[in-house]
C-alpha cells in the first residue's frame, strides 16, 4: 500500500525531472525550428488552432444564458470566475455544421488587446506547436470571415486562425441597442 506522502514525494520527482528536461538546452549541431505555440480545438469535422498568447483558458461550457435579438453566432454570456463573457459559436461564422444539442462543450476564452470573449469548441484536443515554415497559406475555398481570420495550414489539415484578427473583426461586434427604450 502506497502512503499519501510517498506518492506527494514520486510525484514531485516526476515534476522535477519534467522541468529539468523542458529546461535543457537543445542539443548542438540541430537548428532550432521557430514554432507557433497553440491550442487545438474540434469544430464540426474540423481541426482549428489558435496561438497559445491569445488563450486566456480552457474549461467546459456549463451555463449559457441566451440573449434574445443576438445574431445567430452569439450564444449567449457565460459568467466565468465572476466576469460575464460572450459566448459566439465559430461554425455559425464559417458556414459549418452544428452540433446536436446536449453534447458536451467547451469554452475557450481569448483575449486580444481589450476584447475577451468566449469561443464554442466541440472538443480541445491539447497543446502543440507547429513549425512556422510549415505553415502554408491559406486554400482557395477558404472565403469570407474564415479567410479574413486565417493564419495558415499547417500539417495535414490543421487551421490556423489569427485570434487577434478574429477578436478585432467588425462581423463579430455586436453594437446595437434594443428598439422602444429612452
Amino acid at each position: 500500500m502506497t502512503s499519501a506522502v510517498g506518492t506527494e514525494a514520486s510525484s514531485e520527482l516526476i515534476f522535477r525531472r519534467r522541468a529539468k528536461a523542458l529546461a535543457a538546452e537543445p542539443p548542438r549541431g540541430q537548428p532550432v525550428r521557430p514554432s507557433l505555440d497553440a491550442v487545438a480545438f474540434q469544430l464540426a469535422h474540423e481541426t482549428y488552432a489558435v496561438e497559445s498568447f491569445y488563450v486566456r483558458e480552457v474549461l467546459p461550457l456549463r451555463e449559457l444564458t441566451p440573449l434574445p435579438s443576438a445574431p445567430a453566432f452569439v450564444l449567449g454570456l457565460a459568467n466565468v470566475r465572476g466576469q460575464i463573457l460572450s459566448v459566439i459559436d465559430l461554425r455559425v461564422l464559417f458556414d459549418l455544421p452544428r452540433k446536436e444539442s446536449g453534447a458536451a462543450t467547451k469554452l475557450i476564452v481569448l483575449r486580444a488587446a481589450d476584447m475577451e470573449v468566449g469561443v464554442l469548441a466541440d472538443a480541445v484536443a491539447g497543446a502543440l506547436s507547429v513549425p512556422l515554415d510549415e505553415i502554408r497559406p491559406a486554400l482557395p475555398t477558404m472565403t469570407g470571415f474564415r479567410e479574413r481570420c486565417l493564419r495558415g495550414i499547417g500539417g495535414e489539415s490543421l487551421v490556423i486562425l489569427a485570434a487577434n484578427r478574429l477578436l478585432a473583426d467588425e462581423a463579430i461586434v455586436v453594437n446595437q441597442q434594443a428598439e422602444g427604450g429612452d
